[in-house]
C-alpha cells in the first residue's frame, strides 16, 4: 500500500509533466506580449497601472479580441511579466477591475527609444517558427547524428540567412541585441583586465559594435576588429578601431590580448583547439592572453544563469552545426591543447563568464 508521501510524490510527478509538456506556452505568451508591444504600452502610462481598455486601446485590430487578451495576460502575471492588482471602480457596482504593471521582467522587452538593454528582438528570434522547427528534430539528431536546423531547413543557419533576408534581419535583430547587454555586463565585470591593454584584437567581431563599447571605456586601447571580409566590408567606423578581414582558422592580428564573445561554442573541440593555436601565436609570450566571454556550465549550480547555461547548450544542438556549450573541465581540456595552460575564470553580471588564459 503506497504512503501519502509516495502519492504526494506521485501527484508532484504528474503535475511536473504537465508542466513540461506546456512549457512552450510561456514562450508564445511572452512572444505575443512583444509583438503587440503590451510592455510598451504599459510603459507609455508610466509603468502602470492601467487597466485592460487601456491596454486594448492601444493595439491596432480591426476586431478585437479583449477576452483573449485577459487570459494571456493571467498566464503572464502569474509568471512575473507584469504584476496585477484589483480594485473596484469608485460609486460602481460593476465587479471588480484588473490593474497591471511592469515588472523587473517586463522591463527587459520594451522596445521604444532609450530601451539599449532590451531581449525582445531576441524574444521574436527564438520564438519564431523558422527556429522553433529545428527543436522537433532532437530525436533524429540522436538516432542520425544528423543537425538539426540542416534537417529542418534542407542547408545550416548561415546558408539558410543568405538566402532569406527577412530572417537575416530578425537574427541579426536578435544577436545585436543580446550584444549590446553582454558587452555591458563584461565591461562591468572585467574591469582590471583590461587597464593593462594596449591593443585588443577582437576575433569574431562583426561589424565591431562589442569592440567599440569596450573602447569608449578605455579609450587607450588600440582596437582591431576581425571577421571574415564580406564582414567587415560593411562595418561602420568606430574611434579607436580598425576593422581587418581574414580567416581566424589561417591566422589573427597580432595584439597584446585576443578577445572571443561567444565564438567559442560555435565550434566542436577540434575547431576551438585550432583557433586557440592561432590565439597563441598572435600575442606576446610574457604577457600575452586571450580573454574569452563564454558560458562555463554548472549542471548541479544553482546561480541564477545556472540553468539557462545548460538549455543554450540545447540551442546550440538546434542551431548549429557541431557547437556546444562547456563546463570548467572541457574548457580546461581544449584550452591546454590549444596551448593555454593557466587560466582564471570570473563572473560578470550576465550569463557568460570571463574565462581569462594565459600561454605561460
Amino acid at each position: 500500500m503506497e504512503s501519502l508521501d509516495d502519492t504526494e510524490a506521485a501527484l508532484r510527478g504528474q503535475a511536473h509533466i504537465w508542466k513540461l509538456m506546456f512549457a512552450f506556452a510561456d514562450s508564445m505568451a511572452l512572444k505575443c506580449a512583444v509583438e503587440l508591444r503590451i510592455p510598451d504600452i504599459i510603459h507609455s502610462y508610466g509603468g502602470g497601472p492601467v487597466t485592460l481598455v487601456q491596454i486594448a486601446s492601444r493595439i491596432p485590430s480591426t476586431s478585437f479580441g479583449t477576452t483573449y487578451l485577459a487570459r494571456i495576460m493571467r498566464l503572464l502575471v502569474r509568471k512575473n511579466i507584469f504584476s496585477a492588482h484589483c480594485r473596484q471602480p469608485d460609486g460602481s457596482r460593476e465587479s471588480r477591475e484588473t490593474l497591471y504593471s511592469l515588472t523587473p521582467s517586463s522591463r527587459w522587452l520594451l522596445q521604444g527609444p532609450g530601451s539599449e538593454s532590451s531581449l525582445a528582438p531576441m524574444v521574436l528570434m527564438e520564438d519564431h517558427q523558422w527556429l522553433m522547427s529545428p527543436w522537433h528534430c532532437l530525436g533524429d539528431c540522436v538516432r542520425t547524428g544528423r543537425v538539426a536546423f540542416e534537417m529542418a531547413h534542407g542547408r545550416k543557419i548561415w546558408d539558410f540567412a543568405s538566402e532569406n533576408p527577412e530572417f537575416n534581419r530578425l537574427f541579426n535583430d536578435g544577436m545585436a541585441c543580446t550584444s549590446g547587454i553582454l558587452v555591458r555586463a563584461i565591461v562591468e565585470g572585467y574591469k582590471d583586465g583590461f587597464k593593462s591593454i594596449g591593443s585588443l584584437v577582437d576575433v569574431g567581431g562583426g561589424i565591431g559594435g562589442a569592440l567599440a563599447e569596450i573602447i569608449k571605456s578605455y579609450p587607450h586601447i588600440q582596437g582591431i576588429n576581425f571577421d571574415l571580409h564580406h564582414v567587415v566590408a560593411t562595418a561602420p567606423a568606430h574611434d579607436g578601431v580598425t576593422h581587418v578581414g581574414g580567416d581566424m582558422f589561417e591566422t589573427i592580428p597580432h595584439a597584446d590580448a585576443v578577445f572571443m564573445k561567444w565564438i567559442m561554442h560555435d565550434w566542436g573541440d577540434e575547431d576551438c583547439v585550432k583557433i586557440l593555436k592561432n590565439c597563441r601565436k598572435a600575442i606576446p609570450d610574457k604577457n600575452g592572453k586571450v580573454i574569452i566571454a563564454e558560458v562555463v556550465l554548472k549542471p548541479e549550480g544553482d546561480g541564477m544563469f545556472d540553468e539557462i547555461g545548460l538549455v543554450f547548450d540545447l540551442v546550440m544542438i538546434a542551431h548549429s552545426s557541431g557547437g556546444k556549450e562547456r563546463d570548467e573541465l572541457e574548457w580546461k581540456k581544449i584550452l591546454e591543447e590549444g596551448g593555454f595552460p593557466r587560466y582564471n575564470i570570473i563572473k560578470t553580471p550576465s550569463l557568460l563568464s570571463i574565462i581569462e588564459a594565459y600561454p605561460l
